[in-house]
Formats: C-alpha cells, sequence, structure tokens
C-alpha cells in the first residue's frame, strides 16, 4: 500500500524528531506567519461604453509588485518627457452661455463648480476656447462691429463687446471666480461683413485693404477683454478657414493667413505690447501642407506660437507631421464634436483613443471637445449652424442638467491632468491605447482605452514593480499613483 504525505506532514514529523532528540518529549505548534496586507498604492477611475460606470473611482485594491504573470504589460517611464500641458476642456460659445444663464442661481453655481472646480466631485477644466463674435452655435451671427449695409468703420468707433455683455461675459467672469488660472484661446467665425469681399456672413473672404482694420479689431478685442478682466491666452486667425460654408464663416488661404499675420497682426501685437498667442490653422488634420506653408514664410513664423487642428477629416498624426518639421513650435488640438446621432460607446472610445490620446501621443498642449452645453433641442444654433452638435451637458427645462459623452470624454484627462503637466513614456499593446503624465507634485497618470470588444487583463509597470488591472472592451481607465 502506497500512503501519501503531504509538505506539512512530512514538516510536523522531522519537527517532532529533532524536539525528541533535543530532549523534549512534545510538539509545539508551528507558528503561523499572517500574510503580508496588500496596501492600495494606484487610484483607478472607470468609464464604461454601456454606462453602467461613468467617472467611479474603483475599490479594487492595486498594489505595486513583482509576482511574474504572462499579461500584456503598459510600461511608464517619466525619465523622458514631452510637451507640457496647457489644459482641457470645450468651446464655451455664446449659446452654451445662454442655456446655461438659464439655470436658476444655485443649480448654475452647482454645475460651474463641477466643471470648473478642484474638488472630489469636480472634473477641473482648465482650458476654453470661446468665439470673438458668434460661432454657428449662436442663436443669430454677429461680430464686434456691425454696420448697416454700405457702411464701414475703419477706425472701429462702433466696435463694443455688447453682444456678449449679457451672456458670455459674465459667466466667464463667475468661472474665472472659480478657477482664475484658467486659459482662453478665441477665434473668429468670421470678419464684420463690411470687411468682406461678399458682404455676408457667410463665406467670402477678408479684403486686402482691410488687413489693417481687422488687425486692430483683435487688438480692441483683447484690450476690452482685459479690461473686463478676462485675460485672453491665445488666438487663431480664423475658425476652420477653408470652411466657407457654415454660419458665419470666412476663407482665409494659408497665403492670405500668412501675409496677414506678418503684415498686420503680428506687428499690431507688437506695437500694442499684447503677449496673446498666435496660433494658425484651426481646421482639419486632411490639411498639414496649411500651417507648414505659414511656417516656411520666415517672416511670418516668428510672429507664430504654434498650429492648432479639427479632426473632421484626416489622421491625427498629422500633428507630429508639424512638430517634426518645425519642432520649435507648438501644435494644439481644439475641436472635435459629438453628434446626436452618434452613440455613448462609439463616441467614447473614438474620442479617448483620438482626441484626447491621440492628440496628446502627437505633441498637443491641449484637447479640446467642441460645444460645453446646449439644450435637449441642440440649440441655440445659427441659419445652417450645426444641428447636430451634442454638448457635453445638456441643459432640461425645469433646472436640471445631463451629462453626456462629451462630458466623460475630457473629464477623464481633467480631473487628473492639470496645466503644467507633462507627457511621459507609456506603450500601446495591442487594443489598449495608452497616454501617460507627470502632474505637478510628481504624481503619475495613466489614461487608457480598450478598443477591442473583449475584456483585457494587463499590466502597468513603473520603476520595475507592476499591478494587474483589467479594462471591459469599449472602457476608459484613468490610473494615478505617487
Amino acid at each position: 500500500m502506497v500512503v501519501k504525505l503531504n509538505m506539512k506532514f512530512l514538516l510536523l514529523i522531522a519537527l517532532a524528531l529533532i524536539q525528541v532528540k533535543c530532549g523534549k518529549t512534545s510538539v509545539d505548534p508551528i507558528p503561523v506567519v499572517p500574510p503580508v496586507p496588500v496596501t492600495n498604492d494606484v487610484d483607478f477611475w472607470l468609464t464604461k461604453g454601456d454606462q453602467t460606470v461613468n467617472l467611479q473611482k474603483q475599490s479594487t485594491v492595486l498594489g505595486f509588485g513583482t509576482t511574474y504573470n504572462m499579461y500584456a504589460n503598459i510600461d511608464v517611464d517619466d525619465t523622458q518627457t514631452f510637451q507640457t500641458i496647457d489644459g482641457f476642456g470645450y468651446t464655451l460659445t455664446g449659446g452654451s452661455a445662454q442655456v446655461i444663464n438659464s439655470l436658476s442661481v444655485a443649480k448654475k453655481q452647482e454645475l460651474l463648480q463641477e466643471l470648473f472646480g478642484k474638488s472630489a466631485t469636480s472634473i477641473s477644466i482648465s482650458y476654453l476656447r470661446v468665439g470673438i463674435g458668434a460661432s454657428d452655435l449662436d442663436s443669430m451671427p454677429y461680430t464686434y462691429d456691425d454696420m448697416p449695409y454700405g457702411q464701414t468703420d475703419v477706425n472701429l468707433t462702433n466696435f463694443k463687446l455688447s453682444a456678449d455683455m449679457s451672456g458670455l461675459i459674465p459667466l466667464l467672469k463667475e468661472i474665472l471666480l472659480i478657477n482664475p488660472s484658467i486659459q482662453i484661446l478665441a477665434t473668429p467665425w468670421s470678419a464684420p461683413v463690411w470687411m468682406k469681399d461678399n458682404n455676408n456672413f457667410m463665406g467670402g473672404s477678408l479684403q486686402p485693404q482691410y488687413y489693417g482694420v481687422y488687425a486692430q479689431y483683435f487688438v480692441k478685442y483683447i484690450q476690452k477683454m482685459k479690461a473686463e478682466g478676462i485675460t485672453i491666452n491665445a488666438i487663431t486667425p480664423q475658425n476652420e478657414p477653408l470652411h466657407p460654408g457654415n454660419n458665419p464663416s470666412m476663407l482665409m488661404t494659408a497665403l492670405q493667413q500668412a501675409v496677414f499675420i506678418k503684415e498686420n497682426l503680428g506687428p499690431a501685437f507688437q506695437a500694442a505690447n499684447i503677449s496673446t498667442k498666435i496660433i494658425i490653422y484651426d481646421h482639419n488634420c486632411d490639411k498639414p501642407e496649411y500651417p507648414i506653408a505659414i511656417l516656411n514664410d520666415a517672416a511670418a513664423k516668428p510672429f507664430v506660437d504654434g498650429s492648432a487642428f479639427h479632426l473632421y477629416g484626416g489622421d491625427i498624426s498629422a500633428l507630429s507631421v508639424v512638430h517634426n518639421a518645425f519642432p520649435d513650435k507648438n501644435v494644439y488640438f481644439t475641436e472635435q464634436y459629438t453628434a446626436s446621432t452618434g452613440s455613448f460607446s462609439g463616441d467614447l472610445k473614438w474620442h479617448l483613443k483620438n482626441v484626447v490620446i491621440g492628440s496628446m501621443r502627437n505633441w498637443s498642449k491641449v484637447a479640446l471637445e467642441w460645444n460645453l452645453a446646449n439644450n435637449g433641442a441642440f440649440e441655440p444654433h445659427t441659419a445652417g449652424g450645426c444641428s447636430t452638435c451634442k454638448g457635453a451637458i445638456t441643459v432640461n427645462s425645469g433646472d436640471s442638467f445631463t451629462r453626456n459623452v462629451g462630458y466623460y470624454i475630457i473629464a477623464h484627462a481633467s480631473k487628473f491632468v492639470p496645466a503644467g503637466s507633462v507627457r511621459i513614456v507609456s506603450n500601446i499593446s495591442g487594443n489598449l491605447n495608452t497616454v501617460a503624465f507627470k502632474i505637478p507634485g510628481d504624481k503619475k497618470v495613466l489614461i487608457v482605452e480598450n478598443d477591442g470588444a473583449a475584456a483585457e487583463l494587463f499590466n502597468i509597470k513603473f520603476n520595475g514593480k507592476w499591478i494587474t488591472t483589467s479594462l471591459e472592451g469599449g472602457s476608459v481607465g484613468t490610473y494615478s499613483w505617487q
């Protein structure tokens, strides 16, 4: 008969023999060593594509260790750094301001604190884009120097911010009380129509004889906003300069923009001692030759801080094309909309992969979604303006608001990666798209999007140790540790 002895029994026999040999007549019990408690080293916030979990901190204990496994590795290395981050956010259109201002005082303050505050329940938006005059998501087109048909105002004596003094500007002041360091990029959709060759808000081009006047229009705008306590950190000369079919809109070729900057806008800023950055292009990734042409102009280039992009055409790698051609100039990602016809799961995946992770991995200093807020009918918008653009927030009748997919797209970055953070090394593994940052105070943040349909187990490796975690298909996780 064969007797199988387990290891614990053999150890007991051996211990008993030793004790008998030493003169002991009884066997002491084997001491029990308590397990080493696993401490949580990594905070993990999750959003699932099926909306069952929306930006929720997980209770999973993630402790760094060295236990080997065969899962995919996401290696994070903070010894190599890339661009410094200016922020994450949205465009605060006049329409956004209109619907947010329709909330009661208490409800509006609740929303603004959640969007711009620094509390545990805030998403801490750090960057805004605003219109210089109306965008297509205002109720009607306007500029700050509109004149009766046939009249001009070359001295800009009629220039005034009155169209925004009851909506956008007061709301910006409320936001600045919550976050005084928020950065603001300002963009015109059209010059005053009397400056244009078609005398219309839609399309047309800026007439060369008004280049100097239009440069002073920007100067006056920045100065008057400053007088209201609002600092404009950067401007672009024209929103989507190759899309003259919007309302409002204006065609501005690369050659026209280069001439305007080098001969008028840049010198006007210099003469007025304005430090506001000039960022060129502000249109799709399918035409990187547009900003490259301007930056190849030796007289225009010194006035230019960098180039801005949207992704309604082309590939996000266009940002790196321009960065690599001019590594001394910055790149920015300034607009992408989520549509009323889109799905939460599809938009969450695509925008995290491209707008947030993609733009950051391609040197962008900002990642901005399009409209911050509108109502349930996707209004207001101009006649011919976007009627399917869905705000990050829907302001409902009855003094309430709803968080849409755009909210969570930006929140997975803005809540955890403040201005002044720097991008660090992280790899992409299969369906796992990633970007990593070192934030002020030396904390590390990693954003991971699972672009596949199936759940994946993987390791996050840092300084020779790792934690093992998982993400369902179509989910996004933000991980942070000291």
